[in-house]
């Protein structure tokens, strides 16, 4: 149903979808913000810890690439499933939502195989084996998949949605929210994976 059709036949409803509009999309970027500055601080706190010595230097797992490839392949699915609502292509929206979902999944499976590649090589998050070092890469990692778990929940819903064809090209504030903050996810991890890489 079209915002024009919905204003004239629900006036009320309609003045709710536009405060809607008004009031998610900088609720979403004071949530990113915060977040921003979460990650802010860890690095920080990683770079200050780094520098005061008894600091055990280790290789990334290899799979971290093929994590960093998936979720940046996982963008590129939810910005066609972006144009294709703009287009009012429904069921290609919900496919590449649905893929886009899939990918989400992926990833989360890449970091606990990351995980278990590193306790291999005896970098562990906690106990008397374990190292500043070690703990800390698990310390930002755990924090990235923990939001990126409410991304998954956001996509779950507008997936949900998107199957009801609930979207069109004149109401897809959802799909629109859910992009926003799924880019931020891959860019954040882009960010952290390049730090974790290069400041060792």
């Amino acid at each position: 149903m079209s915002t024009l059709k919905i204003k004239k036949e629900h006036p009320h409803k309609a003045e709710l979808i536009e405060m809607r509009k008004k009031t998610a999309k900088p609720l979403l970027w004071i949530g990113i913000v915060s977040i921003v500055m979460l990650f802010s601080g860890l690095t920080s706190a990683y770079v200050v810890r780094a520098d005061n010595g008894n600091w055990l230097v280790f290789q990334l797992p290899p799979i971290a690439i093929i994590s960093t490839a998936i979720i940046v392949a996982s963008s590129l699915t939810m910005l066609i499933a972006q144009f294709a609502i703009r287009k009012d292509k429904q069921t290609v929206a919900t496919l590449f939502l649905f893929i886009t979902f899939i990918l989400g999944i992926a990833f989360t499976y890449t970091q606990y195989a990351g995980w278990k590649e590193l306790t291999t090589q005896g970098i562990y998050f906690l106990g008397k084996y374990s190292n500043a070092s070690g703990s800390f890469l698990y310390l930002i990692a755990l924090m990235h998949l923990f939001h990126l778990f409410g991304g998954l929940i956001a996509l779950l819903i507008t997936l949900t949605k998107s199957i009801r064809k609930r979207y069109s090209s004149q109401d897809y504030l959802g799909i629109e929210l859910a992009a926003i903050y799924w880019h931020f996810l891959d860019v954040l991890w882009i960010y952290l994976f390049l730090f974790l890489y290069f400041f060792r």
